[in-house]
């Protein structure tokens, strides 16, 4: 990865280690490493190290870029949370490793590569990128669940949070929608539905408030066991699931996330896409 802010230093600062970038969307942040010429395998001691805010870097995830698997794809992407665990999608990192990856070939659209599928990423403006996020799974089987199921309302509840839809965008997600979103304690509730027994894999927990057919209001409780400012797959899902619900019939609405909004549109066949932005930290090197 051709990044200029290694080159271009004019500390005198002579580096060593292996470099990377840090980036958030929305506060979700990530460290980036470029596994292409040098591949890079860090054990799950290592990534927890990398991940901890308060003895090493700080991130919500590691991103390690490999070449690619599969023709016409311009790179493989791995996505690992911060206790070790490789994941299938997150919305906010295909964003900013997108904007990375366009900017490094000066190109407009490419297409990468994730456990969760092929992604497309377009530039949508200056720090603005659109990701299409795959087709949304709704079938019991697909999210998984771990018995056959309605999925348009799961038997599944604790506190004020009860009967939610169940769908899959590269990860498991079960949105609860109520009346007012700022009045749940997500955190309280949130790790005893994300492990629920229906989860063989877990799931990513999510609130949604309805404030018009445009516009959701949205609060994430995510695998591994934490709540973050922005979840892109969790947004997408939350659209999806008021479509399935009735709740509105417009195809394009913006969700409001704790650390600000993206734009959700849903396509033919179940394919979401979102738009939203992104920002570069700093850089440095992995001692």
């Amino acid at each position: 990865m051709q990044i200029p802010w290694f080159s271009n230093s004019k500390t005198g600062f002579i580096p060593s280690g292996r470099p990377f970038v840090k980036m958030h969307g929305l506060r979700n942040d990530f460290v980036i490493v470029d596994g292409r010429k040098e591949p890079y395998s860090p054990s799950a001691k290592e990534i927890i190290h990398i991940c901890d805010r308060h003895e090493g870097i700080g991130a919500d995830e590691l991103l390690i870029v490999e070449p690619a698997r599969s023709h016409g794809t311009y790179a493989f992407v791995r996505i690992i949370n911060p206790d070790g665990r490789e994941v299938e999608a997150c919305g906010n990192a295909t964003r900013c490793i997108g904007w990375l990856l366009l900017k490094e070939c000066n190109q407009k659209k490419i297409q990468i590569e994730t456990l969760g599928g092929m992604l497309t990423c377009v530039l949508a403006g200056e720090k603005q990128v659109s990701v299409e996020m795959g087709r949304i799974k709704t079938l019991w089987q697909d999210i998984p669940l771990s018995q056959e199921m309605d999925t348009l309302h799961l038997n599944i509840g604790t506190g004020p949070l009860n009967d939610p839809v169940g769908m899959n965008i590269g990860n498991p997600h079960a949105v609860f929608f109520v009346e007012d979103v700022d009045t749940i304690d997500l955190p309280k509730y949130g790790k005893t539905l994300q492990t629920h027994p229906l989860f063989p894999q877990e799931a990513n927990i999510g609130v949604a408030q309805l404030i018009n057919s445009q516009t959701l209001k949205l609060s994430v409780w995510e695998r591994p066991g934490n709540m973050t400012t922005a979840c892109g797959t969790g947004a997408c899902v939350a659209v999806a699931a008021a479509h399935r619900r009735g709740l509105t019939d417009k195809k394009r609405m913006t969700v409001i996330m704790p650390a600000g909004s993206v734009v959700i549109e849903l396509k033919s066949n179940n394919l979401a896409v979102m738009t939203g932005p992104i920002e570069v930290c700093y850089v440095g090197y992995l001692s």
